[in-house]
């Protein structure tokens, strides 16, 4: 997709345009080529030139405004290094100056941050966030990685095997997955069963683990059931208050700022730091059915979308 909006590929079929203005029209036989187009591109490996400096090598992008972005940027102490002497983070905010120094209608970002350790990850997708925010040009960014989505994104797609699976708000995909994988994507737990609706509303599924969970959505037939870790509370027992209660052993503690990842059973949930919790435990995931969406299984869900979502959230 960035290299058909750069002119770098021809689509088969299809428009691009900006602001109105045409870049490639099959119908029309209108297809501009790059350096008609105002792009400015982000490769994934940064592609910086190692024989020039950091000051050269955004000035190649265009020298008029290369002060500038070396201080927007915080590199100005770094003008006179060369690639090889620098952070990740660091040549990351080389190749966006680079890219901004040509002066843009919209930029293309290929997975800009997938370079960098995680801790650096952190701090380099705040700092775009701040140059994304400040610019307040278009901007199409391509990543594997849902948080970096929702760090950075106003609008988000998700495009699996050349289908797009849904667009919307990063509160649209989370409170609204359109299908299972969307779900998973999120990072949300995605338990597979057999729904029946339920007299007074909602519906009743049967879990294939063989545990029964309520919800206040209607459904019929196979579904999977969607609930995020925040929603999940652990407790030593089964509840009494109506909730929703999976069981499962602990076999994954991790710490996250000041919450920990716990893998229950085929559940991820968040707990407090300090909570009384052991690896090899039984322990409840308890929900409540208003936090409990259903997304259709249908021939359209592929095998892999079912159990991928304590890998999204960072546990084995």
């Amino acid at each position: 997709m960035l290299r058909a909006v750069a002119g770098l590929l021809r689509p088969d079929d299809g428009r691009i345009a900006l602001d109105g203005e045409p870049w490639f029209d099959a119908r029309e036989g209108i297809d501009l080529p790059p350096d008609r187009r105002s792009v400015g591109l982000v490769f994934q490996d940064y592609a910086l030139f190692p024989h020039l400096t950091v000051r050269e090598n955004v000035a190649f992008g265009g020298p008029a405004g290369a002060d500038e972005l070396l201080e927007r940027l915080h590199l100005t102490p770094l003008a006179a290094a060369h690639p090889r002497a620098l952070s990740g983070g660091e040549r990351q905010r080389v190749a966006v100056a680079r890219a901004l120094a040509r002066d843009p209608a919209v930029l293309l970002l290929d997975e800009p941050l997938a370079a960098l350790d995680a801790h650096t990850r952190v701090t380099v997708r705040a700092e775009l966030q701040d140059v994304l925010g400040e610019l307040g040009l278009p901007a199409l960014l391509v990543t594997h990685d849902f948080n970096d989505a929702a760090a950075l994104a106003d609008r988000v797609g998700v495009i699996v095997d050349g289908r797009l699976r849904q667009t919307g708000t990063v509160e649209d995909l989370i409170e609204r997955p359109a299908d299972a994988f969307v779900a998973a994507f999120t990072g949300a737990n995605l338990l597979a069963g057999e729904a029946r609706p339920l007299p007074g509303g909602g519906a009743e599924v049967r879990l294939d683990a063989g545990h029964t969970i309520r919800s206040e959505q209607h459904a019929t037939g196979r579904v999977g059931v969607v609930v995020h870790p925040w929603d999940l509370t652990l407790q030593g027992e089964a509840p009494a208050n109506g909730d929703n209660a999976v069981p499962g052993r602990i076999a994954a503690i991790a710490p996250e700022g000041a919450r920990l990842r716990v893998r229950v059973g085929e559940l991820v949930a968040e707990a407090p730091v300090g909570a009384p919790l052991r690896r090899g435990e039984i322990a409840w995931a308890t929900f409540a059915p208003a936090r409990a969406r259903l997304v259709s299984l249908g021939p359209e869900a592929a095998d892999g979308d079912i159990g991928r979502s304590a890998r999204h959230n960072g546990l084995p």
